[in-house]
Order: structure tokens, then C-alpha cells, then sequence
């Protein structure tokens, strides 16, 4: 079985896989569906801001499209979660990814 095929098993499983659904996200950005990846991304955030490692691939794709505003909120709410959870390395690369905006 595929890897897509299999995280989706994963997912239908237990939908707050949010690993599998991160994974999936990633998947998709190989295969060039951004915006399939940019929904799952949003939607791990969404139902856990604590996902960390979210904000900054999904801050990447918004860049990727050409959306450095979005890509600033994202990155700012990954910096709040970061804070919050005391994650100063995950801090530290949203902070880079806001610095190399402007």
C-alpha cells in the first residue's frame, strides 16, 4: 500500500491522528497539490494549535503562493504556540521564516 493510501487509513482510523494528518500534508506538497496540503495544515491548527510543526510548513506553502500576509499570521501564531509551550527551537525557525519575509 502506498503511503498516501496508508495515512489516510490512519487518518479514518482515528481523524486526531494529527502525525498522519502532518504526514499527509507532506505527501502532498511531493506530489505538487499545495492547496490539498495547505487545507490538511490549516485543519491540524485549527483542531491542535499545540501541533507546532505545522505553522512553519504551512507558513512555507502560503509564502509558496505568492501569500507573504497569510504566511506572517501563520507565522505569528506558531511564534504564540511556541511561547506558550516553551518550544524555543520551534520559536526560533518562525521567527527566521517572519525575518526572511521582510
Amino acid at each position: 500500500m502506498d503511503r498516501i493510501s496508508q495515512l489516510r487509513k490512519f487518518i479514518a482510523a482515528d481523524p486526531q491522528d494529527y502525525f498522519s494528518r502532518h504526514a499527509l500534508a507532506m505527501e502532498m506538497i511531493k506530489l505538487g497539490s499545495v492547496n490539498e496540503a495547505i487545507e490538511i495544515l490549516d485543519s491540524v491548527i485549527a483542531d491542535n494549535p499545540a501541533y507546532i510543526g505545522s505553522y512553519l510548513h504551512l507558513g512555507r506553502l502560503y509564502e509558496k503562493t505568492g501569500n507573504a500576509e497569510k504566511a506572517l499570521e501563520v507565522y505569528e501564531r506558531g511564534i504564540h504556540q511556541a511561547d506558550s509551550l516553551k518550544d524555543f527551537h520551534a520559536r526560533g525557525e518562525l521567527q527566521t521564516a517572519i525575518d526572511l519575509i521582510d
